[in-house]
């Protein structure tokens, strides 16, 4: 690089006139440029804090794994609550298996007993929505003690509150559906001779 002096004159401008206006606008730029000066002592501690940071991303990294964890928590929480509901209002699953049986029992028992065509015919389809219906009694219980036993002081009431209202669906609907296996509530109809 070169450097050369030069004899050349540099011309100065005159000072613009003060106005209003402008003293303002001069006191709002001298107050930036100190406000400025003081903030870069402080970026520059920033700079020096930031390897400290790395150490804090590996905590909140750890944070962020344990909130996905507790989001899923939360999803097999509201999973156990619809499953425990639809327990106790039947399936579509149920009504197809209950069909089912109904024709396989009028198929078998068209020269049959009256007793036995009613076993075959009804008691069947009955039994069999009753086991479906308990197999989703079964999911729903199982999926929420398991939620309420892997539940940890840190996650969210509502995920503990919905997965305790999945449990009593659940375990309401078993016993619902084992009562109605067994015929505990209501037997089948008899024939009269």
């Amino acid at each position: 690089m070169d450097i050369t002096k030069t004899d050349e004159k540099t011309v100065e401008t005159a000072p613009e006139p003060k106005t209003e206006g402008s003293s303002e606008v001069e006191a709002a730029t001298e107050a930036t440029v100190e406000r400025d000066a003081q903030a870069e002592p402080a970026d520059d501690a920033s700079d020096d804090d930031s390897l400290e940071d790395d150490s804090l991303d590996d905590d909140e990294l750890a944070a962020e794994t344990s909130t996905g964890v507790g989001v899923g928590a939360g999803g097999a929480a509201v999973v156990s609550a619809a499953l425990g509901a639809v327990a106790l209002t039947g399936t579509w699953t149920g009504k197809v298996v209950s069909e089912r049986e109904t024709l396989m029992g009028q198929i078998s028992s068209q020269s049959a007993p009256p007793a036995q065509q009613i076993s075959e015919i009804y008691g069947d389809a009955w039994h069999s929505t009753a086991l479906v219906n308990g197999v989703f009694a079964l999911l729903a219980l199982v999926t929420a003690v398991l939620v309420l036993v892997l539940a940890r002081p840190d996650r969210p009431v509502w995920v503990r509150a919905v997965a305790l209202g999945g449990a009593v669906l659940g375990g309401l609907g078993l016993l619902l559906s084992v009562g109605t296996y067994f015929d505990l509530f209501l037997s089948l109809p008899t024939t009269g001779s």
